[in-house]
């Protein structure tokens, strides 16, 4: 009897770009023999009766031999783990991945080259900032320019680039209650950084990204993609980071730092791979899930 595999997404994301990659992995899966089904996370209603956690709903009962769990439903992610399912990456990975303070948090006193990052103090919603002192601070360690970055964000659309205390003070109100960080600009990285998809302990794919006319390099920002070979030392940082997080993979983003260091920028739990496919032809989603087959089949890469 051939395993049987769930891939959860998100049941309110209809975008092609997401639905075409659950069908991408769901097709991946059966391709290594696996028996799988693309679930929505609105069809396991996470449930405790009698004291005991259950799903209910369509998929009541139902004991996969793993979830790929293509999703950021945390609540949801710990229910299926405590009722003893497997998931690709775990609740507490992707928790950390994708609240930034707690990625940089975690990856704090490991000596990871990383930009120099101040938490910004928690405001309750439907309250208003009445002390601005505090952030006398931010503009003492990091100075001007510096990169205001939401904590829940993805694409680089939640990420700021600050010239002067009085652009800094309207983006502080404007945000309001949403968390997060203030971080040192990685001048020597404007517009140019590099995605590596991390497969277990090796870097399965990577890329090259580099905008001409904004200082973030995502491709939904407008940068452009390019082919690239990662050096040992690009290698080594990305792997480390993602193995931190409890990453049975990731996409982690490096900038470069001074002489080209390589810097942490960011770890994706759920790290899309269609562009990378696109750029380099490599197929991270066939990687992923050898991965997951040769763990459930006992067999350890080296």
């Amino acid at each position: 009897m051939s395993r049987q595999g769930w891939i959860v997404y998100n049941g309110n994301l209809n975008a092609e770009k997401f639905l075409y990659q659950v069908r991408w992995l769901e097709r991946t899966g059966k391709e290594l023999g696996f028996d799988m089904r693309s679930i929505k996370n609105n069809e396991l209603i996470a449930s405790i009766i009698d004291g005991v956690s259950v799903i209910k709903g369509k998929y009541e009962g139902s004991r996969p031999d793993f979830v790929f769990f293509w999703d950021k439903d945390i609540r949801l992610a710990r229910h299926l783990e405590k009722m003893g399912f497997k998931l690709y990456n775990s609740a507490s990975t992707i928790e950390i991945c994708d609240d930034k303070s707690l990625t940089y948090q975690m990856l704090a006193d490991h000596h990871i080259r990383m930009p120099r990052t101040l938490i910004t103090p928690k405001v309750f919603d439907n309250c208003q900032i009445i002390d601005f002192s505090p952030y006398e601070y931010v503009v003492d360690e990091l100075n001007f320019p510096l990169v205001i970055k939401e904590v829940f964000g993805s694409f680089g659309s939640q990420v700021y680039l600050i010239h002067n205390k009085e652009e800094m003070m309207s983006k502080i109100v404007e945000l309001g209650s949403k968390p997060y960080v203030f971080q040192e600009f990685i001048e020597t990285s404007f517009g140019r950084d590099i995605r590596l998809n991390v497969v277990g302990d090796r870097v399965a794919a990577s890329m090259f990204r580099k905008s001409e006319n904004d200082f973030r390099a995502n491709v939904t920002a407008g940068g452009k993609m390019y082919n690239y070979t990662p050096t040992d030392s690009e290698v080594e940082l990305a792997v480390r980071c993602s193995k931190l997080v409890g990453a049975d993979f990731s996409g982690v983003d490096l900038l470069f730092g001074k002489d080209d260091e390589p810097v942490l920028c960011e770890i994706n739990s759920n790290a899309h791979f269609k562009n990378i496919f696109d750029c380099t032809g490599i197929d991270v989603a066939k990687s992923m899930m050898q991965y997951i087959k040769d763990e459930l089949d006992g067999i350890k890469h080296v």
